[in-house]
This record gives C-alpha cells, sequence and structure tokens, in this order.
C-alpha cells in the first residue's frame, strides 16, 4: 500500500538548509495499522504531507495506494482519506452540508452522498450540530467532523495526523471504534501518528519511531519494548543483603540499578517476561536468607523504548511542546 525509497525533504531557513525528513524507506502492506512515534519536529507530519501529495519530495520516490506522489497526485488522493491536524471544515458552513459536499468531490451522487454523511453524523455523535456552523462547534466537535470529512470516502488507505487530540475519553473510544470497523468490514489501511503512546501500543500492529528525520526503529510494539527496554523487577531488601540480591538478580538481568528505598535498598534489574520471572527470584533469595520487603514488575512504555533509542523521554518532548 505504501511504498519509499530515499524519501527526503529539505526545507530553506533564513539561508540555511533543514532537512526534515532524510532519506526514509518504508513499506506498509495492505490491511495494516503502522504508528508513527517522535517527538515535535521529528518528522513525522512531513513524512504524511509528502505521502498525502500536500508537499512535494525534495527527492526520493513513493508510491502510495498504487500511485506515485509526483506523477499522479490526483489519484493518489482520490485513493486515500487524510485527517491532519488542522481544522478542514469551513468556519462558516454548516456541519452537514460540509459532509455532503465532501461526498460530491469525491464523486458521490446526492443522495449517496446524504446517506454517507448520515452514518458518520451519528457514528461520530455530531447528531443534533448538523445545522450548526463548523466556527460555532467546540474543539472536540471540530475534531470529530474533521475525522467524518477524512471518512466520507471509505478509503482503502487513511492517514490520521493526532486524530484524537482534543477528545474526551469517550469520543477517543468511538474514534478507535470506528477505525476498527474500517479495517474489518473494508480493510482499510491505517497509518497514524499520535503522541497518546498507549493508543499506539493497544492499536499498532508495528509502530515506527522517527527522530531527527530518520527511522531510527520499526517492529511491533511488543518486540521493542522487550529488545529496547525490557520488564523491570525490583526487590526491596535490607542494606546488608544487597550484594547477595544483586547476585540473584545479576544472573538473568540485562542490566542492573539499586537506588535508596524508605524500607531499605531497591535492586532492580531490566528482565525478560519479568511477571513469570518474579516467583522464582523469589524462591531464590528465600532459600538464600534474603528477606524481601517488597517486590514489583514494571512493564515497559513506548516511552521507554523511545528513552531507550535516544535517552530522553517522548513524553517531556510532547509536555514541553504543549
Amino acid at each position: 500500500m505504501i511504498h519509499t525509497r530515499g524519501l527526503r525533504k529539505q526545507f530553506r531557513s533564513r539561508k540555511e538548509t533543514v532537512e526534515a525528513v532524510k532519506g526514509v524507506d518504508i513499506d506498509i502492506e495492505a490491511g495494516e495499522l503502522v504508528a508513527f512515534l517522535g517527538p515535535n519536529g521529528a518528522g513525522k507530519t512531513t513524512t504524511l504531507r509528502m505521502l498525502t501529495t500536500l508537499l512535494p519530495p525534495t527527492s526520493g520516490t513513493a508510491e502510495v495506494a498504487g500511485a506515485d506522489i509526483v506523477a499522479q497526485p490526483a489519484l493518489v488522493r482520490s485513493r486515500i482519506g487524510y485527517i491532519g491536524q488542522g481544522n478542514g471544515g469551513g468556519h462558516s458552513f454548516r456541519v452537514l452540508d460540509e459532509l455532503r459536499s465532501q461526498g460530491r468531490f469525491y464523486g458521490l451522487d446526492n443522495a449517496a452522498a446524504a446517506a454517507r454523511a448520515a452514518e458518520l453524523v451519528g457514528s461520530l455523535d455530531l447528531t443534533g450540530l448538523e445545522r450548526r456552523t463548523v466556527g460555532s462547534l467546540s474543539g472536540g466537535q471540530r475534531r470529530r467532523l474533521d475525522v467524518a470529512l477524512g471518512l466520507v470516502n471509505s478509503p482503502r488507505l487513511l492517514f490520521l495526523d493526532e486524530p484524537s487530540t482534543g477528545m474526551d475519553p469517550q469520543n477517543r473510544a468511538n474514534l478507535w471504534a470506528h477505525i476498527r470497523r474500517l479495517r474489518v468490514e473494508l480493510g482499510t489501511t491505517i497509518v497514524l501518528t499520535t503522541h497518546y503512546l498507549e493508543e499506539a501500543d493497544a492499536e499498532a500492529e508495528r509502530v515506527v519511531v522517527i527522530d531527527h528525520g530518520e527511522i531510527i526503529a520499526d517492529d511491533t510494539a511488543q518486540h521493542l519494548k522487550s529488545r529496547l527496554a525490557g520488564d523491570r523487577l525490583t526487590v526491596v531488601v535490607e542494606p546488608a543483603d544487597v550484594e547477595r540480591a544483586r547476585a540473584v538478580l545479576g544472573r538473568r538481568a540485562l542490566g542492573l540499578e539499586e537506588s535508596p528505598d524508605a524500607d531499605g535498598v531497591a535492586v532492580s534489574a531490566r528482565v525478560d517476561q519479568g511477571r513469570q520471572l518474579l516467583p522464582v527470584v523469589l524462591r531464590e533469595l528465600d532459600a538464600d536468607r534474603v528477606p524481601v520487603r517488597a517486590a514489583d514488575v514494571r512493564v515497559p512504555t513506548l516511552d521507554d523504548v523511545f528513552l531507550s533509542l535516544t535517552g530522553r523521554s517522548l513524553r517531556e518532548d510532547v509536555e514541553v511542546a504543549a
């Protein structure tokens, strides 16, 4: 569904050249849901804007939904949906009119456009807003309208750039229910950028991490967490037992740490399959006569993966930008 080689975008800024995207190679198969993660300015949105023909690449090639983004931009646009970060509806136009017009732009007749608009109004909780102007809507309502506009043509390939920003938990859940339904009923391919790491973890089959315009990781969320972060198993022991605890954990650790704890000393190990390993470690510590005051296993997040790859937290970057 997406095939790129050496995709690159440069911008001129104050007589300097800024490389926003540095030779990206991507292959995405039909039906996949792929999440792009990275801090603000990493190149995620620039990549999506190239793939959706909104920005011409400086160099490299890309085929999207079977069409070349440079030679066949109109064909690409007819086959995709794109929900960008900005609002797509006209400020002074009514919600239902915008949805019907979008359907007509995609070649639907009046009856089909009206039916599709009504379906999306119901599924994205826009009922009662049909005659409101876009400018009178709240931020969350506008965002739901943006999503509806991107789904009018039931696209084979859907690009979502921060789709759930500004939505409350209920509407975010409704959005994802609709996306899942698209995938089941139509086999829609989804390419997503999000700052909600839990969304990417729960919904995406692949996670692509972008930093400084380059792809630095591409795998399933589970494999990335296991390979790059690992579970963190922690036991709290008396100061006199630290060395013996380190010896027990060290036999299976990918890395060891220790830090003061209110009840003693916390010895932590990065391990594979920490939940299964915890009972084994506790039995070994008991056999070695090491009293354990507390124990815990922390399963890694995608933010831990980003921290492992870059040395900084993706969440911190997002919070600073916000």
